[in-house]
Parts: C-alpha cells; sequence; structure tokens
C-alpha cells in the first residue's frame, strides 16, 4: 500500500462550551453522525482516554468516496492522530495502529505510511522503504463501487485463490523495494468483476495505459484507476485526457514520502 498527495483536512478544536463530538463536513452527501469513521475514531480515542470533552471536527473532502482512495480510512487515522497531539496522550504509531484496527481494515496503514506491505485483514503492516518516486494519475468515474458488492462479486465469479509467487512472497520480507520491482508482480482481483459490471472502468484503463502509464490498475475494489507515470508532464498530459469527460474527475498526485501531516 502506498499514500498519494491527495488528501482530505480534518480540522479539530476543543470545545469547552460543550460535552460532545460536534463534526461538520463540506460535502452533504457525507453523514455526519455516530456512523461516520472520523466521529467513531474520535469517540474511540476519548473512550480509550476515558475523558468527556467537547470537540468541534471540520472535514473538508477532497478524495472522492465510494473511491477505492482509503479516504474514510485516512480521516480516521488523522482523527486519532489530530486527538493524540491535542490532548497530550503520548500514544506510540503502534498503539493508534490498534485503534484503528478497530475501526477497519486500512486504517492502521496510515500510521506506517507512506509505503508497507498489508496482509491479513489489515492488521498486519509493516513498512518498507520504496526507491524514488513516481506520478499517479487517479481518475474517478464520477460513481462509487460499494465495497461489500465487490467483495460478493469476487467470492461468486473467481474460480479459486492464485497462491502469492516466490517474489511476492520475498517482497512481504524486505526492508526495500523498487517501482519496477512492485509494478512487475501487481495485479487486483477485483478488476474481473468490477469491469465486467462497469466496462467504463476498463476503458479507463486502457486510455491510461494507451498514454504512458507504466503500471494501471484499479484502486482497491473502485471506483477509481490510477496509472503510474515516471515524469510528472507525461502524468499531467494524461491527466488532461479524462478533465471534462461526463462526470469524470482526474487528479495528479505524487508518490508521498510524508507521514501524515499536523499543521
Amino acid at each position: 500500500m502506498q499514500t498519494v498527495g491527495l488528501e482530505d483536512a480534518v480540522t479539530i478544536r476543543l470545545a469547552p462550551q460543550h460535552d460532545e463530538i460536534r463534526l461538520q463536513c463540506d460535502s452533504h452527501s457525507l453523514s455526519v453522525d455516530q456512523t461516520n469513521l472520523v466521529y467513531r475514531a474520535a469517540a474511540a480515542v476519548l473512550a480509550q482516554v476515558q475523558q468527556k470533552i467537547g470537540l468541534d471536527i471540520q472535514l473538508a473532502k477532497r478524495i472522492p468516496m465510494g473511491a477505492g482512495l482509503g479516504g474514510g480510512s485516512s480521516d480516521a487515522a488523522a482523527t486519532i492522530l489530530g486527538i493524540n497531539r491535542l490532548l497530550n496522550v503520548g500514544w506510540s504509531a503502534a498503539r493508534m495502529a490498534e485503534i484503528g484496527q478497530e475501526l477497519g481494515s486500512d486504517v492502521s496503514f496510515f500510521f506506517h505510511a507512506p509505503t508497507a506491505v498489508v496482509a491479513g485483514r489489515g492488521e498486519q503492516v509493516r513498512a518498507i522503504h520504496l526507491a524514488d518516486s513516481r506520478w499517479a494519475v487517479l481518475v474517478n468515474p464520477g460513481f462509487p463501487v460499494e465495497t461489500k458488492w465487490a467483495y460478493q462479486q469476487l467470492s461468486t465469479t473467481r474460480q479459486g485463490v492464485v497462491p502469492l509467487s516466490e517474489r511476492s512472497t520475498q517482497l512481504e520480507s524486505q526492508s526495500r523495494t523498487t517501482w519496477d520491482d512492485v509494478m512487475s508482480l501487481a495485479s487486483n482481483d477485483f478488476e474481473d468483476p468490477v469491469f465486467t459490471a462497469h466496462p467504463v472502468l476498463q476503458q479507463i484503463k486502457l486510455d491510461l495505459l494507451s498514454r504512458g502509464a507504466q503500471l494501471a490498475l484499479l484502486s482497491g475494489s473502485g471506483a477509481t484507476v490510477f496509472g503510474v507515470f515516471r515524469e510528472e508532464a507525461g502524468a499531467r498530459q494524461a491527466a488532461a485526457f479524462f478533465q471534462g469527460r461526463s462526470e469524470m474527475k482526474a487528479f495528479v498526485a505524487q508518490t508521498n514520502s510524508g507521514k501524515l501531516r499536523i499543521e
């Protein structure tokens, strides 16, 4: 798993005038009640520290929702980290990752970012050094793919699970790797069922490859498709092809060399 420079922003403030978690979001399509991952993350931290205090939290969304990009998971991780700093709790990354694991499979990764080998249900996370960087073009078609649906389709359509190759197994134990090695091993089992239901996503992948992407894959369970480019200029040229097409959005982001940022 690898972070890229496409980010939401979570702003957390102490609110002495009340003792609730109050969440606001600039996207009206996202709930701000106890079903929201940010809300749940804040509640989990306060439960662990056994404090009942007021928090005003604002969430500014830039990462598309239902996109297979881990936007909600990164927001939850940022909330845990932010409250840890705000209250001077002093938790380690490993301790925060434990709390994150209770919220969702991808949350723990962000405490080991920017690059990690992730296994199991997401609880087995090991940071790894990825030499040099690349540019990613993220193309979102304007509609979500529900993760639960994607898993159901995968389980009912594939004939079996292909064992990991020897090179993939070796990668799990390495402390560093290269983009060339990662790209030579990259695949996504979700592509067959998701592309069957949404052929436009397969076309996006083909368009990215024809415009110079070294690798193009469905991100997670979708609906975003990403392309990896060596140079920024090539990435921006490819992204321009998708701009203004129907409901599509294309983002250009460098593979991120930093961890969650606090400002």
